[in-house]
């Protein structure tokens, strides 16, 4: 259900004739944060601007990301490739002296855009400073002419990133003043229209944060209002392609770093000319997609070892299946799988002797996630809440996402869903083998010692590093034990 009126599928037209035969593309791209806007359902905000954006472009209903985490996601958006066919499957890889290069094929997609003539930028919200890159394998810094489109030729189109920092934003110090002189009053973390998902308590501490979280949501809708105001100022709204969409979804406890709905569905937004208006797909559309097909609307070939696809071409199928990988996040070595088809998700736990919610200092230190082991200690979690601090995990998990959206219900065991296991199972299988997972590789532990001690440092403090420290122990250990 969404939360506008489908009218009908028209054309975007321009008031003004342009030449839509090079357009700009725009790629406004938000951290850490799910479909919570009122275009996809959400009750508790209203969200105007990307709402908008819906009516006079198109929602994508069922849009994922390969990887839950930052960096291997954006290595996959930048390149078309899966992170794990290129050797970017681990989180802030390649940092220290070890360092990890593109194959030869691989193209990051601004270089490509550069050759073709465009001016390629990549800023940070008010586009002030250098944009966010998070690449995990080597690139040369002129990928990008600048920081702002601004600055390019004349008439010479532009292939621009906006980041927004998006879920980030309630992390910080100064979160409650930045919402009230951008917001006015704060989202009621009691409002009845405030809806928690199942496994998650109805803790005030929980509400409060994910009260925070659809503010944060807010504040993007109101600059996404700011960067559509701009692009009309400059009079090129209409020969501007754009692509709204985030990295991965809520950093929660089983959102960021996890394959469940909540970690890999993200909302994705696509408006600009050659775009048909106010119309929804439902199709599987993976975010290597977005590179192919912003090529395609440039009017620039798809390299034939591109993995993503241009999701308006006419000859254009439909994916049966989407797939997404997490390996190691910081220090927490971690190696999992899925495919979801349209009823369905499949997830592989290779690690499965490991717990199913490791040891992680990043997402350890969350007051979400504190507060969360706080009522499991005290006996308050119910089963389905409790299934996170799991001592094991299942080698699988198949979940019938029509009669379980929040995949709480594992039926891998299920002998009624057998041949629907046995399906996904090997679709895995398969794609595992014809995009030549590195994953299956267990990182080299000159390269995983090579990352940490980037990883460590200073700036941490010492508690912090204490911590990562012993988390590390625990990795080696657990895996020379086999685990």
């Amino acid at each position: 259900m969404l939360g506008f009126l489908i009218i009908g599928v028209v054309a975007v037209t321009s008031a003004n004739a342009v030449d839509v035969a090079k357009p700009n593309i725009l790629w406004i791209l938000v951290e850490d944060m799910s479909a919570h806007f009122s275009c996809y359902g959400e009750k508790a905000i209203s969200t105007p601007n990307l709402d908008q954006l819906a009516i006079e472009g198109m929602l994508f209903s069922r849009a994922f990301v390969t990887g839950p985490i930052c960096s291997i996601s954006r290595s996959a958006m930048i390149t078309g490739m899966y992170q794990t066919s290129i050797g970017a499957q681990h989180h802030r890889s390649g940092r220290g002296t070890i360092k990890i290069n593109l194959p030869q094929n691989v193209v990051p997609v601004p270089t490509l855009f550069q050759q073709a003539g465009y001016y390629t930028s990549n800023g940070a919200f008010p586009q002030l400073n250098k944009g966010k890159t998070d690449y995990n394998f080597e690139f040369k810094q002129n990928i990008y002419d600048g920081n702002d489109w601004s600055l390019r030729k004349k008439n010479q189109p532009f292939f621009a990133q906006i980041q927004l920092h998006g879920g980030k934003y309630r992390e910080g110090k100064n979160w409650s003043e930045l919402v009230q002189k951008e917001l006015g009053q704060p989202t009621d973390p009691n409002s009845p229209l405030l809806k928690l998902p199942p496994y998650y308590p109805n803790d005030p501490i929980i509400r409060k944060d994910w009260a925070d979280y659809l503010d944060t949501i807010r504040l993007t809708d109101k600059q996404l209002g700011q960067i559509l105001d701009r692009l009309k100022k400059e009079n090129i709204l209409d020969n501007t392609i754009i692509f709204f969409w985030t990295d991965h979804g809520i950093s929660h406890a089983r959102g960021k770093q996890f394959l469940y709905e909540e970690g890999i569905r993200v909302p994705l937004v696509i408006r600009g000319p050659k775009v048909a208006a106010n119309k929804v797909r439902d199709d599987l559309i993976e975010h290597i997609d977005i590179a192919a097909s912003s090529l395609a609307f440039a009017g620039i070939p798809i390299p034939k070892s591109m993995q993503g696809k241009n999701i308006f071409a006419n000859d254009y199928k439909p994916r049966e299946f989407v797939y997404s990988a997490r390996d190691r996040a910081d220090e927490t070595v971690e190696h999992m799988r899925a495919v979801r088809s349209n009823e369905f998700k499949y997830i592989r736990n290779y690690l499965n002797e490991r717990p199913h919610l490791q040891p992680n200092g990043y997402k350890d230190g969350k007051k979400i996630l504190i507060r969360m082991k706080e009522l499991f200690d005290q006996g308050k979690l119910d089963p389905i809440q409790s299934q996170i601090y799991a001592a094991k995990r299942p080698k699988e998990e198949l979940y019938d996402l029509r009669n379980d959206p929040w995949e709480i219900k594992n039926l891998a065991s299920d002998e009624n869903y057998a041949a629907e296991l046995k399906r996904h199972r090997k679709a895995l299988a398969d794609w595992e083998i014809a995009i030549n997972d590195l994953g299956k590789i267990p990182e080299s532990e000159a390269q995983y010692d090579s990352d940490m001690e980037a990883y460590l440092g200073p700036k941490k403090g010492a508690s912090k590093n204490a911590i990562l420290l012993k988390n590390i122990e625990q990795m080696k250990q657990w895996a020379k034990e086999g685990k």
